[in-house]
C-alpha cells in the first residue's frame, strides 16, 4: 500500500458479547399484534419475529464465527483529518486488483447498511479477461462500524464526503470513481460537488431527483411532457408513493430527533434489532435474508465503535445544515456537470425516478433498469451491480477512459 494505513482485524471483546448476552437474556418484548394473519408487517416487524431471532441472538448466533469470516476481508484503519473535527480513525476494506491500471473505485454505504455490503462485490471487481480491474475501496462511515465517532454537532455531508475523498488521497488515488446507494448516494454526489477534479464518475442504485423544471432543463422539461411514464415508472413512483406514506416515519425521527432513538438504539440490543429488521424486510425483493445474514448486520451496528446510536445523526446534520459551511441535500438534487453518472434502477427500492427525472442530475452516460431488487442491491443482487459496473468501466463503456493515465 502507497500509505502508512495499518492492517485491522475486528476483534470484539469477551466483556462486550458477555454484555450482550445479559441485555438479550432480560429483554421484555412486546405483546404479538391480534389479526388474521399473525406475521403481518403493517405495524412494524412482527413480536414474534423479533423475540424468536432475538432468542438465536442470545442461543445460538455465533459471533466469533462471523467475525472471523469478516476478518477474511483486507481491512485497514488509518488516521483522516477532518477540517473542525481533528483526527479520526477510519476503518476500511482496501482490495488492490493485480492488475496494472486498476480503476480506484470508492464505495460508499449507507444506513443500515456497513462495509460489508460491499464483500459480494469483491471477486467480480478483481477483473480479467474483458472485465475492469478495480482497486477497492468500502470505508466504514464516521459514525459507523468500526470507524471513529464524531459528537460535536455540523458533521453532515460535506464533511462525510471530505472524510471519503481524504482516504482516497492518502491512498494515492488523485482520481477515482465512485458507487453508492442509500447515504452513499448523497455522499458521492457531495463528492462530486466538491471534488470533480478527483471524481470523475459516479455509479448509483439510487436517484433522488424532482421533475425536469423548464427553467433549467426545457429539452427534459420537453421530454417528459411529451413521454408518458413507462409500466416500470408507474409501479416506481407507486413504490414511492408508499414509501413516503407507510416508510418513512424512521426517516421523520432521526432527522429531528436522533438522540431520542438513540437512547433505544444504544440500550437495548432488541430495539436496534427490531429497528433494522423491520428495513431489511420492507426494503428489499424477497431477498431471502438467514437468520445468520441478519444477526451479522446487527451486531456490526451493536459492536460499532461509535455505538449504534451515532448512525442516526447523518440524518439530522444532512437537513440541519449552516449554509455558508453545510451541504445541502437540495444540493445534490441539482445537475453536477463534470461528473459522469451511470444509474441502476431496481424495482424494490424506496425512492423510485423516471428516467427523465434522473437525467437531471447530471451528465448521465447510462441508465439501466433490472427485474429484480431492492435497496441493498449490492447485497441482493450483486451481479446487477458488476454487471452495470462493467458496462459502464469497460472497453466499449461511456467511461473507459474517465480518468486521466494513472
Amino acid at each position: 500500500m502507497s500509505s502508512p494505513a495499518k492492517p485491522y482485524q475486528i476483534a470484539v471483546s469477551d466483556e462486550d458479547l458477555h454484555d450482550l448476552k445479559q441485555r438479550l437474556q432480560l429483554a421484555k418484548f412486546p405483546s404479538q399484534f391480534e389479526s388474521a394473519d399473525q406475521d403481518s408487517w403493517d405495524f412494524g416487524a412482527p413480536a414474534s419475529e423479533v423475540k424468536r431471532l432475538a432468542k438465536f441472538w442470545h442461543d445460538g448466533f455465533d459471533w466469533r464465527k462471523a467475525e472471523a469470516k469478516l476478518n477474511q476481508l483486507p481491512q485497514y484503519h488509518t488516521d483522516i483529518e477532518v477540517d473542525g473535527f481533528g483526527v479520526l480513525d477510519i476503518h476500511f476494506v482496501h482490495q488492490i486488483s493485480p492488475t496494472e491500471g486498476a480503476i480506484p473505485l470508492l464505495f460508499s454505504h449507507g444506513w443500515p447498511g456497513s462495509f460489508f455490503e460491499v464483500s459480494k462485490l469483491l471477486p467480480g471487481l478483481q477483473g480479467g479477461g474483458d472485465h475492469p480491474s478495480f482497486n477497492v475501496v468500502a470505508l466504514s462511515l464516521p459514525n459507523f462500524g468500526f470507524s471513529s465517532g464524531v459528537t460535536r454537532r455540523g458533521f453532515g455531508l460535506r464533511q462525510y464526503a471530505e472524510t471519503c475523498h481524504k482516504l482516497m488521497l492518502k491512498l494515492g488515488y488523485k482520481q477515482y470513481v465512485t458507487q453508492g446507494g442509500d447515504w452513499g448516494y448523497a455522499i458521492t454526489r457531495t463528492m462530486g460537488l466538491l471534488y470533480p477534479e478527483s471524481c470523475k464518475a459516479s455509479h448509483v442504485n439510487v436517484a433522488v431527483s424532482d421533475p425536469p423544471r423548464w427553467s433549467s432543463s426545457p429539452f427534459l422539461a420537453l421530454q417528459h411532457a411529451l413521454t408518458p411514464y413507462t409500466p416500470r415508472e408507474q409501479a416506481g413512483l407507486g413504490r414511492s408513493q408508499w414509501f413516503r406514506q407507510e416508510g418513512y416515519g424512521y426517516n421523520i425521527l432521526q432527522s429531528t430527533k436522533p438522540q431520542t432513538i438513540g437512547t433505544a438504539l444504544a440500550d437495548s440490543p432488541v430495539a436496534l434489532l427490531a429497528w433494522i429488521l423491520e428495513k431489511l424486510h420492507d426494503w428489499t425483493d424477497s431477498y431471502p435474508w438467514t437468520d445468520d445474514e441478519i444477526l451479522t448486520w446487527v451486531s456490526i451496528y451493536w459492536f460499532s465503535k461509535s455505538g449504534p446510536e451515532a448512525s442516526t445523526r447523518i440524518y439530522y446534520e444532512a437537513t440541519h445544515v449552516e449554509p455558508a459551511t453545510g451541504i445541502k441535500y437540495e444540493q445534490i438534487k441539482a445537475y453536477i456537470p463534470q461528473v459522469k453518472l451511470g444509474i441502476s434502477h431496481f424495482p424494490r427500492e424506496i425512492s423510485i425516478v423516471p428516467s427523465t427525472w434522473a437525467a437531471g442530475l447530471g451528465p448521465v452516460v447510462q441508465q439501466t433498469e433490472h427485474e429484480r431488487g431492492g435497496h441493498f442491491a449490492a447485497w441482493e443482487v450483486p451481479d446487477a451491480i458488476l454487471q452495470d459496473l462493467r458496462a459502464m468501466f469497460g472497453k466499449n463503456g461511456p467511461c473507459h477512459a474517465v480518468l486521466s493515465k494513472r
